[in-house]
């Protein structure tokens, strides 16, 4: 055997004791798929814990979006919290909750998951692109990204979103109760078809962007700025605050729901198009108490302006612009404060 044939077989041997050793020390799941669950999970725990901390706000929100304008029983938040806590009890207040976290726990999982992978995508063609291996990712490539994520998750869960309103929605005046979310969507797929499961998707898929996109773009951005321009002294990503971060969430958060929130009332509204048995039905002028048809978003955009003015898009704005900051703040924060606990690298950009 020649001396050559002695060091191929060493190197073989060599390289198979060593791909042995490494099969001992990563017992499956391999580590790549343990980093993907780990990442779920904190998404999934951040959109469950911000989600609960502000849900009377969220569906005092959603019953300003779609409440009769002929029939007003509040205006406002603190008028609106106490109509519900009056009549409903606190029971009321966190009424589908339940439905929303089993929304939002896998949206915000798959959203915060598929920014990551996004980010990564994107980094590495705009590094292919400009030649340089040490370019970072901007505040558009931030957006590109955030948005990228926001239609994922939104595409993903929106049967769920869909019922969750109109259990939101419902009352103990609703001729036709649902009785839970399952109960919600079978009986929507059976009276009004697979269809009405995605009901207001289009809207839905338009708002995404801006508002799941500026979400990350700014809070990214502005804790890259934050340490770049070593404005609070720092001078790693590391030593933000949990202050610090709660700020940037919420400055992400107000900015992003201003944008896309008329579009937010226009789904909402068209996901109630076909519910004959809705306690609060969005109707034309006074001359006609028939509920509203919408052929599509601009139609819905049109009718509402048209019989409510145009500050019909914003209805529920103020209790969904105090919701919105702490929710968006606390969702950013528990996220990187799981992954920290899980010891997951959170920093997409290394």
């Amino acid at each position: 055997m020649s001396s050559e044939d002695v060091k191929t077989n060493e190197s073989a041997v060599s390289t198979i004791v060593n791909l042995a050793g490494e099969a001992k020390l990563v017992h499956p799941p391999s580590l790549e798929l343990l980093s993907i669950c780990k990442s779920l999970l904190a998404g999934g725990v951040a959109g469950g814990v911000s989600r609960t901390a502000v849900a009377p706000l969220e569906r005092l929100k959603i019953l300003l979006q779609v409440q009769n304008p002929h029939n007003i029983k509040y205006n406002g938040t603190l008028q609106g919290l106490k109509y519900i806590w009056r009549t409903e009890g606190f029971k009321g207040l966190f009424k589908g909750n339940g439905t929303n976290c089993a929304r939002i726990v896998p949206n915000s999982a798959v959203k915060f998951f598929s920014y990551e992978q996004a980010s990564k995508g994107i980094l590495w063609l705009y590094r292919q692109q400009t030649g340089n291996e040490d370019a970072q990712l901007t505040p558009l490539l931030r957006l590109g990204a955030g948005a990228c994520a926001g239609i994922i998750a939104m595409s993903a869960t929106y049967p769920l979103d869909m019922v969750r309103g109109r259990l939101t929605v419902q009352t103990e005046a609703s001729p036709y109760q649902y009785r839970g979310m399952f109960h919600a969507l079978s009986t929507v797929l059976r009276q009004e078809g697979p269809r009405a499961l995605y009901r207001g998707w289009v809207p839905s898929v338009i708002g995404v962007v801006p508002y799941v996109g500026l979400n990350f773009a700014v809070y990214e951005s502005l804790k890259d700025w934050l340490v770049k321009s070593n404005a609070l002294g720092l001078n790693e990503g590391s030593d933000l605050g949990v202050t610090t971060r709660l700020a940037c969430g919420a400055a992400a958060g107000t900015v992003g729901q201003t944008v896309a929130y008329p579009l937010d009332v226009v789904r909402r509204r068209m996901q109630m198009v076909g519910w004959k048995d809705a306690s609060s039905i969005i109707t034309g002028d006074r001359g006609s108490k028939a509920p509203l048809e919408y052929t599509g978003m601009i139609d819905a955009f049109r009718k509402t302006v048209k019989y409510e003015g145009f500050g019909a898009l914003y209805k529920g704005l103020v209790p969904n612009s105090v919701k919105v900051v702490p929710s968006i703040a606390i969702a950013f924060v528990a996220y990187e404060q799981v992954k920290d606990i899980l010891k997951v690298e959170i920093r997409i950009s290394d």
